[in-house]
């Protein structure tokens, strides 16, 4: 799990750092909905920030809809309406249970039997027309962040899913009316909303945790230079920040789109080590090549795991209802 760090050397602001890492930590799945986040002072005393500043972070949080603040209890990662509950054991025993209860909380409602029959059926038919058009949303800024996610459930679902740019949605939605939209928690408040209720499902997945990749840089020798390459500028932009509040100026952080290749060369020549998602691996590693001749030495390129967190994978599988494997 990501430890908080500021670093008071870096030029990034202290409370961009801290909201950053904030953010990547509920994006990433590091912070479950429900998670109580440390309290001002704790973070003051974590951190050396002042509390107003962190208080700050909070609210600023709290208005892109990733916390909420609950009076005299403290703030909380805030569920986006669509939370998926952990993986099941014995499940027919489990699944059972669930439906008895269910039933039994309807029932207590004072619904007739019939009427829990067509409530079942009519969500069952209209989970099952959404199924039927996957698409992953994300504001136009970051785009390329929703090819990233485009090509990694498409790879692990192994059916086709479309990018629709988020200023588009509603026109898809108002012409198609069915289908399952999936987006990334940093984007979640923005798409919930553009959908109406009872037309797109909406499903949130967790990117990775960049767990090997942040022990990469912690083990990265004082001086050294570490080249970033993605396809998308806003992961770019979140992992510098990242890598400056965990390192500060003590490593230089370079970052280049793989489609600017004026930055991707000059990121060849300095970078000892490259991490590059894996959109983006066999083009960096074909740019090296080319530039074989010129280089002093080739720096190492590490291709980083699926954009999407493996086990938010194999939980959006269950929630589509395309497999049962965990």
């Amino acid at each position: 799990m990501l430890n908080i760090q500021i670093k008071s050397d870096s030029d990034i602001p202290a409370s961009k750092q801290l909201f950053d890492q904030i953010q990547f930590a509920i994006a990433s799945g590091q912070y479950l909905a429900g998670h109580r986040l440390p309290s001002t002072r704790q973070l003051a005393m974590i951190t050396g920030l002042h509390r107003n500043t962190i208080s700050k972070v909070y609210q600023q949080l709290e208005e892109v809809g990733l916390v909420e603040s609950i009076a005299g209890s403290g703030i909380y990662v805030k569920a986006d309406g669509n939370e998926r509950g952990t993986e099941l054991n014995s499940a027919e025993i489990v699944q059972n249970n669930i439906i008895k209860d269910s039933i039994d909380e309807l029932l207590a409602l004072g619904c007739t039997l019939n009427q829990i029959q067509d409530l079942f059926v009519a969500e069952l038919e209209w989970r099952s027309r959404c199924l039927q058009q996957l698409v992953v949303t994300v504001p136009t800024r970051d785009l390329n962040a929703g090819e990233l996610m485009r090509q990694a459930l498409e790879q692990s679902l192994g059916i086709a899913v479309k990018l629709v740019p988020l200023h588009d949605l509603l026109t898809l939605i108002t012409e198609t009316n069915f289908g399952t939209v999936i987006t990334s928690r940093y984007f979640i408040r923005e798409v919930l909303e553009v959908v109406p209720p009872r037309t797109f499902r909406v499903l949130t997945v967790d990117i990775y945790d960049y767990a090997k990749e942040l022990e990469i840089v912690k083990s990265l020798p004082p001086q050294a230079c570490l080249g970033i390459v993605s396809l998308s500028e806003g992961t770019l932009k979140i992992a510098q920040s990242i890598v400056s509040s965990q390192r500060g100026e003590d490593v230089l952080v370079l970052t280049a789109p793989i489609n600017d290749s004026k930055r991707i060369k000059a990121l060849i020549h300095s970078a000892h080590k490259i991490i590059s998602d894996p959109a983006s691996y066999s083009a960096i590693k074909a740019a090296i090549v080319a530039a074989r001749d010129d280089l002093i030495r080739f720096p190492e390129v590490i291709c980083s795991e699926n954009y999407i967190a493996e086990k938010s994978i194999n939980l959006l599988k269950k929630e589509l209802g395309l497999s049962g494997e965990k």
